[in-house]
């Protein structure tokens, strides 16, 4: 098995049957010299870089009713609000004064935030700030939409794919979504010149390894600049409520597995990950990834946009919150910088 890391080390690629042994494996030697050559990998052409971006969560509402998550359509109990355009003005310019050059502007997909108010916000932070990226996040639009929001100065877009098998996006979606559509976004967003980032949950319910494979063949075929990827988490107000979550040591395999694939990949240590386990986002940085994304949305409504159980840092200040990951990051052996972090791809 450790020849399958050094292969991939090398060549950037396995077969699939290659890649469900290295996925499978549970020898801790092989996950540690996986995390060797990952680490090695993004210091090869980040360094000890960790980029920022400033998370603004705008919309708990949304239209869709995924079986996974905690704001979908049908959980009455959800709690539901909408930042308004000051609001979110507010939240950059907190999060500039803090060093942040990327705002990612993420929400529910709530009809509210039409393309005339998106271009209007979008085209005025890049006159406030015109040295920061301007990140979305708002799923599935159309590809008019998507080109209204580039020209007025948006950078990249942020679209999990979720999972690349299509029975299995049927599983963990209502009928009215699919993967075709998903997939055809994605492929918009890439021509029209964002930057872009997909990505999938690891462990999610039903899944298999051989899904797995198929998200890092998908991947491969799209060659987004960032891959975001997460353990499954359960919310207590969905149908997968009873699920098992994902697991640490799987995630953080395929963390790895990624950085090895794509190189050059901007890969997130994510709020998920630091969820199932306390220095998840510490372990994860050891293992290829390079960017955090804080929350800078205003400390009243982050509980309320509850994707999944338990999530970390609801109740701190943007500043408590860069102050905690700056520490944290450090203790890690990276340091946290004020740059874009633009993917060198």
């Amino acid at each position: 098995m450790l020849e399958l890391v050094g292969k991939l080390y090398e060549t950037h690629d396995l077969t699939d049957e290659e890649l469900i042994s290295l996925i499978n494996s549970d020898d801790s030697e092989v996950s540690e010299l996986l995390r060797q050559r990952a680490d090695e990998t993004r210091q090869k052409y980040y360094g000890k870089k960790v980029f920022l971006r400033g998370l603004i969560e705008i919309s708990s509402f949304c239209k869709n009713n995924c079986f996974y998550c905690g704001i979908r359509r049908d959980n009455k109990n959800a709690q539901r609000y909408r930042l308004s355009r000051e609001e979110i003005l507010s939240c950059c310019e907190n999060g500039y004064e803090l060093g942040f050059r990327t705002f990612v502007m993420q929400g529910g997909e709530d009809a509210f935030y039409d393309d005339r108010f998106m271009c209007d916000i979008i085209s005025e932070i890049k006159n406030r700030y015109p040295d920061c990226a301007v990140t979305l996040s708002l799923g599935e639009r159309s590809a008019q939409s998507y080109k209204r929001m580039k020209e007025a100065g948006a950078d990249r877009y942020l679209l999990r794919h979720e999972t690349a098998d299509t029975e299995l996006y049927k599983k963990l979606h209502p009928n009215n979504m699919s993967f075709a559509n998903r997939k055809k976004c994605l492929f918009s967003l890439k021509k029209l010149g964002y930057q872009v980032g997909a990505g999938f949950m690891v462990g999610a319910p039903f899944q298999t390894v051989e899904n797995l494979v198929s998200d890092l063949r998908f991947l491969q075929d799209l060659q987004p600049q960032m891959i975001g990827i997460g353990p499954f988490i359960p919310h207590h107000e969905t149908p997968f409520a009873d699920e098992k979550q994902g697991s640490l040591e799987l995630t953080l395999r395929l963390l790895g597995i990624i950085r090895l694939m794509f190189p050059k990949v901007l890969l997130p240590a994510t709020t998920a990950l630091g969820t199932i386990s306390p220095t998840g986002r510490e372990m994860g940085l050891k293992t290829g990834c390079n960017v955090i994304m804080p929350n800078l949305s205003p400390v009243k409504v982050r509980k309320k946009y509850d994707l999944y159980d338990n999530k970390i840092c609801t109740g701190e200040e943007a500043a408590e919150c860069k102050g905690c990951l700056q520490r944290r990051v450090q203790s890690a052996g990276y340091e946290i910088v004020s740059e874009r972090g633009d993917c060198v791809c």
